[in-house]
């Protein structure tokens, strides 16, 4: 009886412990730049989109791709240090763990 009641206890660490990171990840905000600050982009500890800023310099019709490309580093960016952050706070709960879909 003593091994479930301490099976239980454990699950409800670990319960608590995802309910937490869950929070925390939702309030985390991680900026990705290109082009020299010219876009900007912040992610939240999940990958979403939060905002984008977009310098009016580097808007010109008549070279969309290049905007483009630069959106798409800017958000690989924020993506790289999502990750390094989670990196972080997963360090000691995981023990160097690598969990799919997290990192």
């Amino acid at each position: 009886m003593k091994g479930v009641a301490n099976l239980q206890k454990m699950i409800k660490t670990a319960k608590e412990m995802q309910e937490k990171l869950q929070k925390e990840l939702a309030e985390m905000r991680v900026e990705g730049t290109s082009g020299g600050g010219m876009v900007t982009v912040t992610l939240d500890g999940q990958k979403n989109l939060m905002s984008i800023r977009i310098d009016p310099e580097v808007v010109n019709k008549d070279d969309v791709e290049m905007l483009q490309d630069l959106i798409i580093a800017a958000f690989n960016d924020a993506g790289t240090k999502v990750d390094e952050e989670l990196s972080q706070k997963m360090g000691g709960l995981g023990m160097g763990l690598k969990i799919p879909g997290l990192f």
